[in-house]
């Protein structure tokens, strides 16, 4: 597991980050929805718009690769992997800006893939509303 403020590799067992101290039991606890509410639970407070961004390129290896694959069609394997970490590192960092707000929820949570046009860099962006939630009754 990695801590949702520093990034540091954690236990799955810690409670607490050794780098930085940021409880670890919140960040387990945090509930996010691509939805604008969440069965169950009723929104208390919006604390506002956190976003994560994780931009990402490959060598000139993975580069060559993925060349080679698109001469022959079908998924370009080569960038798979690195999209997938993308997008977790992406949710990762907007989730510790929800936790730093005091956040147990996002909801309206929306991914977006950009291309910056050079060096083959890509930038998956995780965007939602942090808010303060609480089970209904």
């Amino acid at each position: 597991m990695k801590c949702p403020v520093c990034g540091s590799d954690v236990g799955e067992d810690a409670k607490f980050c050794p780098k930085c101290g940021s409880s670890l039991e919140l960040a387990k606890t945090i509930v996010m929805s691509t939805t604008p509410f969440i069965p169950g639970y009723k929104i208390k407070r919006v604390l506002g718009i956190v976003t994560g961004l994780s931009p990402r390129t490959r060598g000139v290896l993975g580069r060559l690769a993925a060349g080679i694959e698109t001469m022959f069609g079908g998924e370009v394997t080569a960038f798979t992997s690195e999209i997938e970490k993308a997008k977790v590192e992406a949710m990762e960092r907007m989730k510790a800006k929800a936790l730093a707000l005091g956040a147990n929820g996002v909801v309206g949570v929306d991914l977006e893939t950009s291309d910056l046009g050079f060096a083959g860099i890509v930038i998956i962006s995780a965007t939602g509303t942090a808010v303060i939630l609480e089970t209904e009754q």
